[in-house]
Order: structure tokens, then C-alpha cells, then sequence
């Protein structure tokens, strides 16, 4: 018997197949995922399906679609894709829509973002919880999913996603770039050619050197999961070897992205957010534009400074989504590359915030060292993992050894010091990790505080 609670968490459905799910408790979720539908006031809407490149996601959509069906609503199945691709059907359809993808995660591993009509999320506060009560309920009968009683029909929709972002930057007059793009055998591989190149599009001024195009859900070069350092290595390789201006790093599904500059250094997610707020303020002046918790300061001082209003949500995708749906935000970014456009439904989309990003640094001669450097005003750590036994224990031990601190505990611990200097340690939800993010005005300093939390913290 499958219990779904150990595969689906507060965003998504995510667990190895066959062994933690397989096609028949996706039958159930795609059954499970009509009648939320149903009950929610979406009756009858066809829903959209897509998949990665791994080799489990054809038979899992397959089996979620005959779900569907047995529910008596059809399906589009748009077959590969990238998770911002769905997210595009749903919207400019206004469909629902399941993407059956594990993101970064390794080869064994897959699942589902699903998401209401106009892109909306389902999250566990909305809707994904009761997806997994019914679902379960259905795996507890130890029935198979009914007969499919509705259609199914097939669309691809790669050319239209491709002249969608098109509209939203143009980048027919910037200046020519030469740019490395590393898909790690993911879904990248499968939308640069036709966003960025010439596949189905007229050309733009850059030059694509690619890396890993070929789909193999293997990841046969490296884990298709650019937050890690070790993943980047090739990429900023590439770049110094062929002289490019910058480089773009994408993960297994493509809605995120990672940028090197032209020495090969990254650029912190903070100041792509940054930088892309600035550029959506310049079209929209005065509007709001969300932050997570633990993006660099820079980021709320550059959106003041731009005429915006910024507004800190916690960290998460459903979080961000609403946050975003509630103030009407023009743009939303996080830590974890993630980056959210109002004119994409609020839904987030790696490859948008790549185009702006090529926009920003074809529109003037400087290289994207200069560029990025005006955006990057603190040091940052990075995200620290450390295994604890008991997380609450360890977070209360760690905020008595700093009350000279201003705390916040929105989303996990953050305390912010009187020289600017903060650190955020949060809790895994699924692992018993505690996650630890410092910033400072100096290396000195960011270095200083991060060893004496960690210290704590591991000891």
C-alpha cells in the first residue's frame, strides 16, 4: 500500500519510482486531481499534461491522464516540456495543467506541479492536500482507475511559448552576445534552441554555444541542479574558453536559471533580482515587487530606489505566488533562482528572467561583471546545510546566543544586527537539516558570523 504522504509535500508531488510511487497511484492523483477540479468550480476544463525528459514521465502522465479521463475530463497532452511551458499552456488556455518533472533532483526521482486555470498553484493550503486525501482513499480500495470516458488530444506548443516570451523582451537590437548555455541534459535542451536560437523563430544577435542539449534524464554530465557549485564548474569553463559574455545554467525542468558573468564568476540570484526589478519598475513605476526572506538586502533598497515597493514573503513558490496575487506584484524573485513575472500569469519562469538578463547587458557595452557588480552591495554565504537531531532545540539554543539581535521569525530564525550583518537558519520540511543563509556588509565580517552560528549549530 502507498502511503502519499512520504511523496507529497507542500508544494509538489516528489518521490523515487517505482518504489516510493509508480503509474498506479499516478491513476489515483490524476483521478484525485479531477475531482479537486470539480469540486473547486473548474467543472469540465480539459486538462494539460506535460513531462521531462526522464524516462519514468511518459507512462506517469499517461497514467494521470487515464485519471483524468476516467473523471470524464478530457485531457491536452503537449508531451515534452518545460515546467514554465505548462505554466504558459495553463495560462494563455486558461486550463488547468499537471508537469510531471523532479526538478533537480537525481535520475530515480519524479513528480508533479500541478497547477489550476491561469497558472494558479496548487499548494498544500490549496488544493494538494485534498489531492492526496482522495487519492489515498482510492489507494486504500485497492481499485484500479476507471475506464477513460473522455478524450485525449495531442498539441504541441513549443512555438507558441517560444513567441510568447519573445513578446515580452526584445532582444532583435542588443548589441551581439556570444552565450554559453549549459541544459544539463534537462529541458533547456529542448526550449534555447527555439526561445533563444533559430529553430522556429528568426534569429537574434546571439551566438549559442550549448552544452548538454541531448534530453537524457540519466544526467549522464552533471545532476541538472545549478545551486550547487560543483554543477556550474563546466559551464564557467566554457565561458572563459570561448571568450563568451555570459553564461546560463538551467535545471532538469528549465524554470531556473543560473547566470556566470564573462570571467566565469556567478552572479547571485539577489542581484538578478535586482536587476530584472529594475527593469520592470522602468515599464511599470510604482508597482510592488516581492522579495523572499533571505534575498540580499540589496534587493529591497535597489526596488525603493527604483520607485517600487517592495514586500518579503517566505520562502516557497506558493508563498511568492500569492504574495504576488494579493499586492498585484509586477515582478517576484528568491534565492533559489526562482523568478516570477506578472505578465506570466505570476508564475515563474527561468528562461523570462534569462532574456532579461541578455537584454540588460546587450542594451550597453559594459561587461556583465560591471553590470552585475552595480547590484551586489553585500556578501553572502550561500545556503549551509547541517544535519541536526533536533531542529527547534538547536534554533532556540542559537537566537539566546545573539540578544543584542533584532529577531524575526516569519519563516524560520532571522536576526539582524545593528552593522547590517543578518543571518536566517530555517528547518528542512522534509529532512532533519537546518538550513543556514548569512549576509554582512564584508567578507570579514560575513565569514566571522557564519563560522560562530555554525559552530553552534553543530556542535
Amino acid at each position: 500500500m502507498s502511503d502519499l504522504s512520504q511523496i507529497v509535500k507542500a508544494y509538489d508531488v516528489r518521490g523515487t519510482v517505482p518504489d516510493q510511487w509508480d503509474e498506479r497511484v499516478a491513476g489515483a492523483l490524476g483521478t484525485a486531481f479531477a475531482q479537486l477540479l470539480d469540486a473547486a468550480g473548474e467543472p469540465g476544463q480539459a486538462v494539460l499534461i506535460g513531462h521531462d525528459m526522464r524516462a519514468s514521465g511518459p507512462g506517469l502522465a499517461a497514467a494521470f491522464a487515464a485519471g483524468v479521463r476516467a473523471e470524464g475530463r478530457p485531457v491536452i497532452e503537449i508531451g515534452l516540456a518545460s515546467t514554465d511551458m505548462v505554466y504558459f499552456a495553463s495560462g494563455s488556455l486558461g486550463l488547468p495543467g499537471a508537469m510531471f518533472t523532479a526538478s533537480h533532483n537525481p535520475a530515480q526521482y519524479n513528480g508533479i506541479k500541478m497547477c489550476h486555470a491561469g497558472a494558479r498553484p496548487v499548494g498544500h493550503d490549496s488544493g494538494l492536500a485534498e489531492v492526496r486525501d482522495r487519492a489515498q482513499a482510492l489507494l486504500d480500495k485497492d481499485e484500479p482507475v476507471g475506464e477513460p470516458s473522455a478524450p485525449a488530444e495531442r498539441r504541441d506548443l513549443l512555438t507558441e511559448y517560444a513567441a510568447h516570451l519573445r513578446t515580452l523582451v526584445d532582444l532583435a537590437d542588443i548589441r551581439p552576445l556570444t552565450v554559453v548555455v549549459d541544459a544539463g541534459n534537462g529541458m533547456g535542451g529542448h526550449t534555447v534552441p527555439s526561445v533563444l536560437g533559430d529553430a522556429v523563430l528568426p534569429a537574434l544577435p546571439l551566438r549559442i554555444v550549448p552544452l548538454y542539449f541531448e534530453l537524457d534524464g540519466t544526467f549522464p554530465n552533471h545532476e541538472a541542479n545549478p545551486l550547487d557549485p560543483a554543477n556550474l564548474v563546466d559551464l564557467q569553463r566554457a565561458v572563459v574558453a570561448h571568450g563568451a559574455d555570459i553564461g546560463l545554467a538551467f535545471d532538469g525542468d528549465a524554470d531556473r536559471c543560473f547566470v556566470v558573468d564573462e570571467r566565469g564568476e556567478p552572479v547571485s540570484p539577489s542581484a538578478i533580482t535586482a536587476l530584472v526589478a529594475a527593469r520592470e519598475l522602468a515599464k511599470s513605476p510604482g508597482s510592488t515587487v516581492i522579495h523572499n526572506l533571505i534575498t540580499s538586502m540589496a534587493v529591497p533598497e535597489i526596488i525603493r530606489e527604483h520607485g517600487g515597493e517592495p514586500v518579503v514573503a517566505r520562502v516557497g513558490h506558493s508563498f511568492i505566488k500569492s504574495e504576488m496575487a494579493r499586492t498585484n506584484a509586477v515582478f517576484g524573485g528568491e534565492h533559489s533562482a526562482h523568478y516570477y513575472f506578472r505578465d506570466f500569469w505570476f508564475a515563474d519562469t527561468g528562461m523570462l528572467a534569462a532574456m532579461h538578463t541578455l537584454a540588460a547587458l546587450g542594451e550597453q557595452p559594459l561587461p556583465l561583471s560591471t553590470l552585475a557588480a552595480e547590484y551586489e552591495r553585500y556578501v553572502a554565504s550561500g545556503e549551509i546545510n547541517s544535519t541536526v537531531a533536533d531542529q527547534a532545540a538547536k534554533v532556540a539554543e542559537v537566537r539566546a546566543a545573539y540578544p543584542e539581535a533584532e529577531v524575526d521569525e516569519m519563516d524560520g530564525l532571522t536576526l539582524r544586527f545593528p552593522d547590517r550583518a543578518w543571518f536566517n537558519l530555517r528547518a528542512s520540511n522534509t529532512e532533519p537539516l537546518l538550513r543556514l543563509n548569512v549576509e554582512a556588509p564584508t567578507a570579514e565580517r560575513m565569514i566571522s558570523l557564519r563560522d560562530d552560528v555554525l559552530a553552534r549549530v553543530r556542535r
